[in-house]
């Protein structure tokens, strides 16, 4: 993602197992920095703030998956900064995340509970810069995206893909309120958005609605929409 001349900046630190996509945002003129889903590995990620001289603002929670949320209640004991987010249908997931992490080998993740819930419509500020908040459900009931209109930059978690969208046969999932999320929040903010997923390399929407099998504007004009086998967490 080229950078240069945008008001973010965006550093990507994959961790857990599942390789989530830890992102890191920052406000390029003031320097404060809100970590999107710290699910492992804390203090590599903020040592990594601290090497590039920003200030730690917030934690940003797009959803209550342990790889997304696991570690978000460590960085705020070692930061003394909220957590803010997801959207409160996914508080049941947040209190199962120590179950989670005995399943997938992290047992010192822990549940928590969100400083500020999140909602369709809500903003956030980060330094200068605007942020806005976008309720998607269907991977999880309360999965949220963050959208910065200025730079033509969201962090989707789990919702979309390079080449593909989020699972949907967890407790709660809806594959037809996810496809809905898509085309109808995420679609109308421009195909020229550039989009860190919750695992894999980055995208465009433009790209997805071309190329996606799942998602595309042509395979939405077919029924029925098939759901994919398997994919990240």
């Amino acid at each position: 993602m080229n950078q240069s001349a945008s008001p973010i900046g965006v550093f990507v630190t994959p961790v857990t197992p599942l390789q989530q996509n830890c992102t890191t945002v920052w406000c390029v003129k003031t320097g404060k920095a809100a970590v999107i889903d710290p699910g492992a590995e804390i203090d590599r990620i903020l040592a990594e703030i601290t090497r590039r001289g920003l200030t730690l603002d917030a934690i940003w929670i797009t959803h209550g998956h342990l790889d997304h949320a696991g570690g978000a209640a460590e960085m705020k004991e070692k930061s003394g900064v909220d957590i803010i987010g997801p959207h409160p249908d996914d508080q049941f997931w947040i209190d199962g995340i120590p179950e989670q992490g005995r399943t997938y080998g992290l047992p010192t993740a822990r549940s928590f509970k969100p400083d500020r819930w999140l909602g369709q419509g809500d903003r956030l500020t980060l330094g200068e810069t605007a942020w806005e908040v976008l309720h998607c459900p269907g991977h999880t009931p309360g999965h949220v995206v963050f959208f910065n209109r200025a730079a033509r930059f969201a962090q989707v978690g789990d919702v979309l893909f390079r080449g593909s969208i989020g699972r949907t046969d967890f407790p709660r999932g809806n594959h037809a309120d996810l496809l809905n999320a898509i085309t109808t929040r995420l679609w109308p903010l421009g195909d020229d958005v550039t989009f860190v997923p919750g695992h894999g390399s980055h995208s465009t929407f433009g790209a997805e609605r071309r190329d996606n099998p799942y998602v595309s504007d042509a395979a939405m004009s077919r029924a029925p929409i098939a759901r994919p086998a398997s994919g990240p967490s």
